[in-house]
């Protein structure tokens, strides 16, 4: 008679375990403990609009804290001593800064010879002023005419400048995007033209400065000049490499349906790309403000660089201060209509856009 089988897995005879030697630890790895560490750095994912309006914030925040830490707290830096009161010192007068070494010796030759020493606090250089002395003065600057019957307004030498580079940045873009974006689509082209471009673009701008007065006279001609020279060439070499990256299959089914020539950049390669040209531009509005500096330089001084140069003159570096930060609101500001109004026009790619 058959002996009857174990009805469960748990009534057979178990066959012996095996003892598994557990791994040696690879060199120089931590040991886990607990839960894994996670990375702060992966997969790139979106911010909430809480993290992102906050990181935003802060990013602000930050440089104009440690301004305000060395503008106010004397103990991190204050290496003059503001003179308020000057005492028996003759060479001294109220307002004056000196190093406090020199103030240190004055005060104490007064004390030796029984005369009264000078009196002061500490203070920063001239040059650096406080943020609510920049505030000040950039208000002022924008609302009342200047104190200095020479002087210019900041608004009047605003406007001037943001003229001199609409004209300079509209210039270089109706000749450097179409050049882009025939490069980009021709390889017989880009040969033919871009060598040329390549070399060109390391030459500073600012070199043609003279050449330009010569041709174009001591106006506003060699200013606009010098922003289309800082651009052209690096708008060329971008949109180029912009309009490369469209979808080789795009241009093919497009060749197979007919299209051809300037029919196929205009109906095909230009839409695919649009949307990054319009970022590339604003990317490249941003390097038309870098020379306006330079370029207003040129020639006859004007624009918000003559107001620059006239303040740091007078050593009104509040206003010095104030007219930066007035050339970047301005670069932020645009930026900003610019992204809006790409989401308007791109809406079916807001992440180019």
């Amino acid at each position: 008679m058959r002996a009857p089988q174990p009805r469960h897995l748990s009534d057979r005879v178990a066959a012996p375990a095996v003892a598994v030697a557990p791994l040696p630890p690879v060199a120089g790895a931590a040991p886990v403990a607990g839960r894994a560490r996670r990375s702060w750095i992966g997969v790139a994912r979106p911010l909430s609009r809480r993290r992102h309006g906050t990181l935003t914030l802060l990013s602000f925040l930050i440089p104009l804290g440690l301004w305000a830490a060395v503008s106010y707290l004397p103990f991190l830096w204050h290496p003059l001593v503001e003179v308020t009161n000057p005492g028996d010192v003759a060479w001294m007068e109220p307002g004056m800064r000196v190093p406090r070494a020199a103030f240190a010796e004055e005060v104490a030759a007064a004390q030796g010879a029984g005369g009264a020493g000078p009196e002061g606090r500490a203070a920063n250089p001239v040059y650096l002023p406080a943020p609510h002395e920049v505030a000040v003065a950039l208000w002022t600057a924008l609302t009342a005419p200047p104190p200095q019957r020479d002087a210019i307004w900041l608004p009047a030498s605003l406007w001037h400048s943001i003229q001199i580079i609409f004209w300079g940045f509209t210039i270089s873009s109706l000749v450097g995007v179409p050049l882009g974006v025939l490069c980009g689509a021709q390889a017989s082209i880009a040969r033919l033209t871009e060598p040329v471009i390549e070399f060109v673009r390391y030459l500073p701008a600012p070199a043609f400065g003279a050449l330009m007065v010569a041709i174009l006279g001591i106006y506003d001609g060699p200013k606009i000049a010098i922003i289309v020279i800082g651009t052209f060439f690096q708008q060329v070499l971008v949109i180029a490499n912009t309009t490369r990256r469209v979808d080789p299959l795009l241009v093919e089914a497009a060749l197979t349906m007919g299209s051809r020539n300037l029919r196929l950049i205009r109906r095909v390669i230009v839409p695919a790309v649009l949307p990054q040209i319009y970022r590339d531009q604003r990317i490249l509005l941003g390097w038309a403000w870098t020379y306006l500096i330079v370029a207003e330089l040129i020639g006859t001084s004007s624009g918000i660089t003559f107001f620059i140069t006239q303040q740091a003159r007078y050593q009104h570096f509040d206003n010095v201060y104030a007219a930066i930060l007035v050339i970047g609101l301005v670069g932020i500001a645009t930026d900003i209509a610019l992204a809006l109004l790409g989401r308007r026009l791109f809406p079916y790619a807001r992440a180019e856009a």
